[in-house]
């Protein structure tokens, strides 16, 4: 029972066997503490000392070749046995081949790691600890035989090639080496391994052998990286020439590439070296023109600090305009529809003074069309294209291109939901400039046909009024009339228009008109107009007339007012009139100012009733009325009549009222004037005299009673 226990391990001992048996701890009754202390140290050191020794299973030791080859039979079985249980492991093919390897039996060895790399070919730890072992016991031939396998299997293993070439560079095999290299190289490997071999081929000083090698490198990997490597390689040996050709080609290939920058970057400061200064300068200049500016910020940097070290002042302007150029290009790069930054942009080209790259810049900005065809987001936009024919006409001088963008400019503009007079008036004002009264009576027709507006009409009229055109004149109003019937100020133009040309009774025609629309924007600046122009005429009738029909539409206090002073006016008109003989002219003056009183009497009477009787609740205009009354009295002199008015003048009385909130609650007060007429005030005393009455009589029943 016990031999079925034992295991081999434990030099067939048992588990029970070996177990460590501890003693059994002791519960401490008294806790108080011992009169002799002693340290955590001192109790480490006590248990290491009374530890056990460890026990080990005993080394077997072999005396006879029996003894030998039972055990080397007893290991093979175990491992051959572990190898059939998990044949995918490679760890246990490595320990078998070691162990047979620690036996010296070479054979076996190979054997068992032929076996291995039967069950996986592919594991390149497997090739590589084959190879070693070989290397390691120095067999030379059987090595390369398994490094040859290796490669040729797992071409694509770097690691591979490397331990291979290794071993026959140590061996001193260089042109083995080299033409494991030369095998290695039509796999077109990596970048480190094209300059591994070149490195191979400077240390033993075959510089012609290497440049070969970078030109077959750059033709397998046409990289920035990888020509700046052949360049610096070239420069490290002082061929100057070669490693410009070298560069040069490199642009020509590569110049559109994303990382360009960095070899323009290396080119430049390798002609910087040279002292070729005026190279590096157009290197620099070629760049910034061919990069995309996204992409060119260390680009721009350095460019800067070269202008800094080697340029005059107009090339550090440059660069520094160079600079601020690249942080524009961001801008708008990240938001193309930051129209402001595109008028910095234009505005630093402009102090530049490129006209090339102004208009390119122009044409670049007015591409970013807002996206919705909303005027709001159109408002910043389309003084771009003002700008843009501004420079043409102004700075550029060239009138076909200026006429150009004009009218792109306004076939681009959505006409039907929205438009911009601004952009109609500039065109025609340019081709009145340019003396083509045809173009610019086209322009403003179109402007008129697709997007009329105020601006429009007025403009047209002010140039063929200028002109000496009356009948467009006419037209034009006509037209502006049929598209806005409701503007007064065109109506009342219109009619200034024909006053001006002594045409009385069109004029007059035409505000006849104009105050029978249904609706009208300010009405009252057109009855002004209206009245100020029969007035001017001496129409003193016509005058009465109007002021009663606008009195039949409106009974605003400023008619009123206006209606009486004219009236009192019209006595100075009679006044200036008056053509009579030296002894009649006293007694008619006086006898028509006394009429004219009368007359704006009559009308503050009727004012004053109309605003006691139909609107009561006016007081303030009412009070208003009575003070404009009693200055004109005044003005009368003798033959006003003050007292008149005085008597209808009300009291004003300073009020309090509550203010209420939302919820119905009391917040505060709130002071006001109001006014209380003579009427009112024998109305509130009539009241207080019927209480009176009221309260004798009920005092009388009482006392009676």
């Amino acid at each position: 029972m016990a031999s079925k226990d034992a295991d081999p391990s434990l030099g067939y001992l048992t588990r029970k066997d070996t177990e460590v048996k501890l003693p059994r701890p002791t519960r401490v009754k008294n806790k108080t503490p011992a009169p002799i202390q002693i340290t955590a140290e001192q109790i480490l050191r006590e248990a290491r000392e009374r530890q056990e020794a460890e026990i080990r299973p005993p080394k077997q030791k072999i005396t006879d070749p029996t003894e030998l080859a039972d055990y080397r039979l007893r290991k093979r079985k175990e491992f051959e046995d572990l190898i059939r249980r998990v044949r995918w492991n490679q760890s246990v093919w490595i320990k078998y081949a070691q162990w047979e390897e620690s036996q010296k039996d070479f054979n076996r060895a190979r054997s068992v790691w032929e076996r291995a790399l039967e069950v996986d070919y592919r594991n390149h730890t497997l090739w590589l600890k084959y190879a070693e072992v070989e290397m390691k016991n120095k067999f030379i031939n059987h090595a390369r035989n398994v490094w040859d396998r290796a490669v040729t299997l797992l071409p694509r293993v770097d690691q591979l090639w490397y331990k291979y070439i290794h071993m026959e560079e140590m061996l001193g095999n260089v042109a083995g080496a080299r033409q494991i290299f030369e095998r290695w190289m039509s796999w077109m490997p990596d970048q480190q391994g094209w300059l591994s071999y070149i490195k191979f081929e400077l240390r033993y000083n075959e510089v012609e052998r290497a440049r070969a090698i970078y030109e077959r490198f750059v033709q397998c990997h046409p990289k920035v990286g990888a020509w700046i490597r052949y360049a610096k390689f070239e420069m490290k040996n002082g061929e100057i020439v070669r490693a410009r050709n070298v560069y040069e080609r490199a642009v020509e290939k590569l110049a559109d590439e994303e990382d360009a920058e960095q070899l323009f970057v290396a080119f430049a400061e390798f002609e910087e070296r040279c002292k070729e200064t005026e190279r590096a300068r157009c290197i620099y200049k070629f760049a910034l023109d061919h990069i995309p500016k996204g992409s060119a910020e260390d680009l721009y940097r350095k460019f800067v600090a070269f202008e800094k070290q080697y340029g005059d002042k107009e090339g550090i302007e440059d660069a520094i305009v160079g600079k601020r150029r690249f942080q524009y290009e961001d801008e708008v790069r990240k938001n193309p529809l930051n129209y402001d930054a595109w008028f910095d942009y234009i505005r630093l080209e402009e102090s530049v003074g490129s006209k090339g790259r102004i208009r390119e810049v122009y044409e670049r900005a007015i591409a970013n069309v807002p996206p919705a065809e909303e005027k709001r987001y159109w408002q910043r936009y389309i003084y771009l294209w003002i700008n843009y024919a501004l420079y043409e006409e102004l700075d550029a001088g060239d009138m076909e291109r200026t006429r150009d963008v004009y009218r792109e400019c306004l076939k681009l503009i959505p006409h039907e939901k929205f438009s911009f007079a601004k952009i109609w008036l500039l065109a025609a004002q340019f081709e009145i400039r340019q003396l083509n009264l045809m173009g610019a009576r086209q322009i403003l027709g179109n402007a008129i046909g697709k997007a009329p507006k105020d601006k429009i009409f007025k403009k047209y009229i002010e140039i063929e009024l200028q002109l000496g055109n009356i009948d467009r004149c006419r037209k034009l109003y006509e037209k502006y009339l049929e598209w806005a019937p409701e503007n007064c100020y065109a109506w009342s133009k219109y009619a200034e228009l024909e006053r001006s040309l002594a045409e009385t009774e069109r004029a007059r025609a035409i505000f006849e008109l104009a105050i029978t629309q249904p609706a009208l924007d300010m009405p009252e600046l057109l009855w002004k107009a209206y009245i100020d122009f029969e007035i001017s005429e001496g129409e003193y009738e016509r005058t009465r007339g109007l002021y009663e029909r606008l009195l039949d539409r409106t009974k605003h206090l400023k008619v009123w007012i206006s209606y009486a002073n004219f009236e009192a006016s019209a006595m100075e008109e009679n006044d200036e009139s008056s053509d009579l003989p030296q002894d009649g002219v006293e007694e008619y003056n006086h006898e028509a100012k006394k009429e004219c009183v009368q007359r704006a009497r009559r009308v503050f009477e009727r004012a004053v009733n109309y605003y006691r009787t139909s609107a009561p609740e006016l007081k303030e205009e009412r009070a208003m009325l009575l003070e404009e009354w009693l200055k004109t009295e005044s003005s009368f002199g003798e033959l006003g009549d003050i007292s008149v008015v005085q008597s209808k003048l009300p009291k004003k009385l300073k009020k309090r009222k509550q203010i209420t909130s939302e919820d119905g609650g009391v917040t505060g007060y709130e002071e006001y004037f109001d006014y209380v007429f003579p009427e009112e005030n024998q109305a509130t005393n009539l009241k207080i005299l019927e209480a009176a009455y009221k309260w004798k009589k009920q005092k009388i029943t009482s006392d009676d009673e």
